[in-house]
């Protein structure tokens, strides 16, 4: 016979399903030791007393490949569900106590990682009942994550116009044309875009934020761009500049220790630097929690401020 409610609120306990989540979204039973700080053995032995109280096999090896079974996948959907329940009970009851409380996923593109923490210092000192979490991504996966609703907020560069989305720009990206002190391009005068891109560019991967604005600005002014290396974030390819493989588009705030210690020196192209705003970013139809609410909040209260400092770096 089926297990009553009762008999199944007797039976599980909410850390076997936290750990089963955890098996569930790392498809490992040694990664989730390492997300939860369990050993294998435990994180196993919490499965197993899950599978006794449910009777049903939750995961199974096919071959050394760990599976989901159905009855699995139906209880992942369940605890999904529980969590956001008790998500929603965390924030509604701080919000009794006027306190803003629970927890705020934000993803930030790879080149706003530069940005965030700073953005985050004040605003965590303000709300200190908060759990936040960042993660860092390249463009083509923040958009799908907004495109799957996966996160509270997303941090990026250029907007997608052809998607329903909600921004606040919030600050200056100014992309600088850059090359190392010892590269033969400064000591040319007046370099012209074309002698720059035939220096040997080196560039991001297509999609990336960076990338595109180069390519936009590269297209209004009939310019071909043909990178002689495609790198796979913006550290990758400020060491290359760094190396003298070449010259490079980079966000002057990824790159500031190196210009003041005249690592790499900023060449002066016209229509540079390439100014795009980092903005915060939600799809239209999306409720806002209130985590969400306090940090949009908290930015839009403090444009001049945030302005400011990254203005005096």
């Amino acid at each position: 016979m089926p297990l009553s409610v009762q008999q199944l609120v007797n039976r599980l306990t909410f850390r076997q399903l936290q750990v089963f989540l955890s098996v569930y979204q790392t498809a490992s039973y040694s990664k989730a030791g390492e997300q939860l700080g369990l050993t294998q053995p435990a994180v196993s032995s919490q499965i197993r007393q899950l599978e006794a109280a449910i009777d049903v096999p939750v995961f199974e090896y096919v071959g050394r490949k760990l599976y989901c079974t159905a009855a699995g996948e139906s209880l992942a959907k369940s605890i999904h569900v529980m969590f956001d329940e008790l998500r929603f009970l965390q924030s509604n009851l701080a919000a009794m106590k006027g306190q803003v409380a629970g927890d705020l996923n934000i993803v930030a593109v790879n080149t706003a990682q530069y940005v965030v923490p700073y953005l985050l210092k004040d605003f965590c000192r303000l709300h200190p009942s908060l759990n936040v979490n960042v993660r860092v991504v390249n463009r083509a996966e923040a958009i799908k994550r907004l495109n799957d609703n996966l996160d509270h907020l997303v941090i990026m560069g250029i907007v997608p116009e052809e998607k329903p989305l909600a921004s606040l720009p919030f600050l200056d990206n100014e992309l600088v044309a850059v090359a190392n002190r010892d590269h033969p391009i400064h000591q040319q005068k007046d370099v012209s875009i074309q002698a720059f891109l035939e220096a040997g560019l080196l560039s991001r991967e297509s999609g990336s934020g960076s990338r595109l604005a180069l390519e936009l600005f590269a297209q209004q002014n009939r310019l071909p761009i043909l990178p002689i290396m495609t790198l796979g974030s913006n550290d990758a390819v400020k060491h290359g500049v760094l190396a003298g493989l070449g010259v490079a588009v980079l966000p002057k705030l990824g790159i500031l220790p190196e210009l003041q210690l005249g690592q790499l020196k900023i060449i002066p192209l016209d229509g540079f630097p390439l100014k795009r705003s980092w903005c915060v970013v939600y799809p239209k139809g999306k409720h806002p929690t209130p985590s969400m609410r306090a940090f949009l909040e908290f930015v839009q209260e403090n444009l001049g401020t945030i302005e400011k400092f990254f203005h005096d770096k």
